[in-house]
């Protein structure tokens, strides 16, 4: 997934300008199958455990989405222009919060890789951002973003709450009752008792 921002007319207020998920769980069963099955009434009946198994990826996939959380750690890369260096308090902006810094890099002026040192910056919880305190001065202009940060965003604690578990098996269970697209004239919504469920933790965007 790349989600780009054109500087020209974005109205993103960080000075990142991509991003790409580089790294996702797409394999690990996070509401154990029985407890699907339950949700379903499929008691004791193991022949559609295959397809619950990928309706579980993907309702967990949809709520990770929907809130911009990890229920598995989830890594990224955040491409920046030049302007994000030229401050005087260098920063680089996060789109995620809650996470561990992989590395840095940029494309020097011979256009090769460099790699920051890691004491070359430091993760600041509270942007979330990361303050550089060893800017290079050799970076490639030719590029249009020649800086880049791999980060890797931390499981959510929410991943334990009850409410948000519910949610992804109502979404399962909707996924499960319409496996073909909807072509009739009745819209068929996904379950409203999702949006009460996940509405307190999802940020708000002010």
């Amino acid at each position: 997934m790349t989600i780009a921002f054109d500087s020209g007319i974005s109205r993103n207020p960080f000075n990142y300008q991509k991003i790409e998920q580089i790294s996702r769980d797409v394999s690990t069963t996070w509401i154990p199958l029985t407890t699907v099955a339950d949700q379903l009434n499929l008691y004791g009946d193991t022949s559609q455990d295959d397809l619950l198994y990928g309706l579980e990826l993907a309702a967990r996939m949809m709520v990770e989405d929907h809130l911009g959380i990890s229920i598995f750690p989830t890594g990224y890369r955040v491409y920046y222009g030049v302007s994000a260096m030229t401050s005087p308090d260098v920063t680089l902006d996060l789109p995620v919060s809650t996470v561990s810094v992989d590395a840095v890099k940029y494309w020097n002026s011979g256009n090769t890789l460099t790699t920051v040192a890691t004491n070359g910056y430091y993760y600041d919880a509270s942007g979330p951002k990361i303050v550089v305190t060893s800017a290079p001065s050799d970076l490639n202009n030719s590029r249009t973003n020649p800086i880049y940060a791999e980060v890797t965003q931390a499981a959510s604690e929410l991943a334990n709450y009850p409410t948000v578990q519910q949610a992804s098996l109502l979404l399962l269970m909707h996924l499960y009752n319409n496996r073909s697209e909807t072509h009739d004239k009745i819209m068929r919504r996904i379950p409203i008792g999702v949006d009460y469920l996940l509405r307190p933790y999802k940020d708000l965007v002010l």
